[in-house]
């Protein structure tokens, strides 16, 4: 197929490389779309979107408007004349009259194997459920959520030790590839789109704060996959004499101890041992209160008591 005419619609990092690999391609991107700009960083100055900074470096136009619903906002996305309309991560819903516009469609990248993982947050919940596997999956936008016919979808092994952002970099590839091949075979795939499985479908709803606070009392399979599918983003924590400790990087155990679940069991230069549900966890990198992420042997140098045997970390700040 020959070169299209393309509105992008993205907001977060993982949209901005897609936008990249558009650029770099035959097609044409007449214009980006992405939310308003928003607080940030400690003088919450409003900042730019990832999509924005790329779609500025490379001179496309950038609308943001705050809601796609008016008909004002369909009449200048008709005025673009797009023959597609690509969407990764936008994070508003499109209404049916923006739908519509496009000649061939809206196309969406979506960050697993749907039906599985509809929603939000589909590499984390991905990561808390053990998934083995994960993907990419272009699909024709619908008004539902994530509940469109499938074009293509490519496949991702989730290795035992992949945080969030090893899978998110292993899905932004997958995603890159497969919307160039959509685009570049899209008449065909429209043809021989397939209907969702609503019934295997499941929702990635948006991981809530909550979420990251350790609970000691699972096992130590379980503790892990919290710190894998925090990282960058929302960092699996606990509490050590009431003090915020997050978890940044460990390893589960078979090793079960007799000691309360949070009791910190073994201690070495490299790592500190903490008690879980018939196993052990052992954490090798940590971030206090107001520091820099380090390595737990960086504290043993200079505190070696900090993370003494018999110490307990806890879901609470008591101080006890």
């Amino acid at each position: 197929m020959g070169k299209f005419r393309i509105c992008f619609v993205g907001t977060p990092e993982f949209a901005s490389a897609h936008l990249t690999a558009l650029h770099e391609s035959q097609h044409e991107v007449v214009a980006v779309y992405t939310q308003p700009d928003r607080p940030a960083g400690r003088g919450k100055s409003l900042q730019p979107s990832p999509v924005k900074r790329v779609a500025e470096t490379y001179s496309i136009p950038v609308y943001q408007p705050g809601s796609l619903r008016s008909v004002e906002q369909s009449s200048i996305l008709a005025g673009l004349n797009p023959d597609v309309l690509v969407v990764v991560a936008y994070g508003l819903i499109l209404p049916a009259d923006i739908l519509n516009i496009p000649r061939f469609g809206c196309i969406n990248v979506h960050a697993s194997l749907l039906p599985r993982w509809r929603g939000a947050a589909p590499i984390e919940r991905a990561l808390l459920s053990g998934d083995e596997e994960s993907g990419v999956t272009i699909m024709q936008m619908d008004e539902g959520l994530d509940t469109g016919d499938t074009l293509y979808q490519i496949a991702v092994p989730i290795a035992a030790t992949d945080t969030r952002i090893d899978l998110e970099n292993s899905l932004r590839l997958a995603g890159q590839k497969a919307l160039l091949y959509t685009l570049n075979n899209l008449q065909q795939l429209l043809k021989t789109a397939m209907k969702q499985d609503h019934t295997k479908s499941c929702y990635a709803e948006k991981l809530q704060k909550s979420e990251s606070l350790i609970d000691w009392v699972a096992s130590a399979e379980i503790v892990n996959r919290t710190v894998r599918a925090g990282i960058g983003r929302a960092p699996a924590f606990s509490y050590l004499q009431g003090n915020r400790l997050r978890i940044l990087q460990a390893t589960p155990s078979s090793d079960s101890f007799d000691q309360a679940p949070g009791t910190i069991v073994r201690v070495d230069r490299e790592s500190f041992q903490v008690a879980c549900s018939a196993s052990s966890l052992l954490i090798s990198a940590v971030q206090l209160p107001g520091k820099n992420p380090v390595n737990v042997r960086d504290i043993f140098n200079s505190r070696p008591d900090f993370f003494a045997v018999g110490k307990a970390l806890s879901n609470s700040d008591s101080a006890a």
